[in-house]
């Protein structure tokens, strides 16, 4: 079976990156096909020899401004020569399901969301972007019915596949990279919030919520939304600290009370990276944050997306209640190794499935000739 692998983009490096850079390894000979790459940022995730880029990275800052080539990126996609190919795994939050595909191949989609400008345009869209909105969101209901199986990375996300798009969809859950993180002393004073920095995140109601609950809030990562959560935090218990190595981000987690998630996420990797380092989580109750976070074992949850409703949580948290050890093999459930042995199986079943469909078909055509 001759693979090729497709990523949206790899100039960044978050949950979605690092999850990919796991599909790679599954198949480790397959080329790569992305619309931009930094090797810079992911050559560790993804080597240079490997992959394939879009005419988009011609285009100078492409990697800095790669939010705004919105508009373009659905021809970059379909404009992929994938002939020659048995199969296509494509890993997405919106572009790369669209790729066009060789007669008679597979093409299976590790789909981390359904697009947020599809679903949820007023939290994802600025306001300049929205008349090219109608397109985009045309182009993606057609671009979900081109793979052959979607594979969710959650229930959450196969719920909202079926809503948007109505299409089933198998489930696997991310695995967490338990190599990067030790299990920590969480001696620390303070409380962490580790992510991409984007308005759906609410990193702003943790920053609000610390305050309220006057405890110490250090915000870990980098994103569009870094300079008002600078702002914001300024006077307050927070400390913004910007991108941090992973080296540093392990130390941090790991001497944290506890990791915030104070936004509803998809999957979200923070509450299992948090107890792969041997520390609890507080959540939002609400996406996936219910399927990776076991409420009084591995974590606990806040009912309202307030400020108020976090800082209550704070308040009482209790982190002695948590036994490191025990949501540390918590986080091994959701291994790599488990994960690439699953996608593989799935990606063999559907591909055996269709040879088995063309088979018939060339029979019954034989048969009536």
């Amino acid at each position: 079976m001759n693979v090729a692998l497709v990523h949206d983009y790899l100039n960044q490096r978050g949950g979605a990156e690092r999850v990919f850079a796991h599909i790679a390894r599954a198949w480790p000979d397959a080329p790569i096909y992305t619309a931009l790459y930094d090797e810079y940022v992911t050559g560790d995730l993804a080597p240079p020899s490997r992959v394939r880029r879009s005419y988009l990275a011609r285009i100078p800052l492409a990697n800095r401004y790669f939010r705004a080539l919105a508009p373009f990126y659905p021809r970059a996609f379909e404009s992929f020569d994938l002939r020659g190919f048995d199969a296509i795994v494509s890993s997405t939050t919106s572009w790369a399901k669209g790729v066009i595909v060789p007669r008679g191949a597979i093409h299976v989609c590790y789909i981390n969301t359904v697009s947020r400008f599809a679903f949820a345009p007023d939290e994802y869209v600025p306001r300049f972007a929205r008349p090219l909105l109608d397109g985009l969101v045309a182009w993606d209901r057609e671009a979900a019915q081109r793979p052959t199986r979607f594979v969710a990375n959650s229930r959450n996300v196969a719920e909202r596949i079926k809503r948007h798009y109505d299409r089933d969809a198998d489930v696997l859950h991310c695995p967490v990279d338990l190599d990067r993180f030790g299990v920590g002393s969480g001696s620390g004073d303070y409380f962490i919030a580790a992510s991409r920095l984007l308005p759906y995140k609410r990193i702003d109601l943790a920053i609000r919520a610390a305050a309220l609950a006057n405890v110490r809030l250090l915000v870990a990562g980098s994103g569009p939304a870094e300079h008002r959560l600078r702002e914001l935090a300024k006077g307050t218990t927070t400390t913004v600290l910007g991108y941090v190595s992973d080296s540093r981000l392990n130390e941090l987690v790991g001497n944290a009370r506890a990791a915030i998630v104070p936004g509803e996420e998809d999957f979200g990797l923070v509450p299992l990276e948090a107890a792969a380092a041997g520390r609890p989580t507080i959540a939002y109750r609400s996406g996936g944050a219910l399927e990776t976070i076991l409420e009084g074992e591995t974590g606990a949850f806040f009912d309202e997306p307030s400020a108020e409703s976090l800082a209550a949580a704070l308040r009482s948290f209790d982190a002695s209640r948590f036994d490191a050890q025990r949501l540390r093999a918590h986080a091994e459930r959701f291994s790599p190794e488990r994960f690439i042995a699953h996608l593989r199986a799935i990606v063999e079943r559907v591909y055996s499935e269709n040879r088995a469909r063309h088979g018939e078909k060339a029979t019954d055509e034989t048969s009536a000739s």
